[in-house]
């Protein structure tokens, strides 16, 4: 869960930057095709699951390890 959370986390940051110097990853061209406002809910919202399940990896981790 850590481990795809990290990427989530990094897809959506990254997306978003790239996004502002007019790029995109080739990986998540299609985000814009439903519209600007779309797309950015969409980075938005795997910025945000990916931060959910990395802190959620974490403490599931901690948790294992002081058992």
């Amino acid at each position: 869960m850590k481990t795809l959370g990290t990427w989530l986390l990094i897809f959506g940051v990254g997306s978003s930057v790239l996004n502002l110097i007019g790029m995109e990853f080739r990986l998540l061209f299609w985000i814009d095709s439903w519209g600007p406002e779309a797309g950015w809910a969409i980075r938005a919202g795997m910025a945000v699951v990916g931060a959910l399940l990395l802190f959620v990896g974490r403490i599931t981790q901690g948790d294992a390890a002081a058992a």
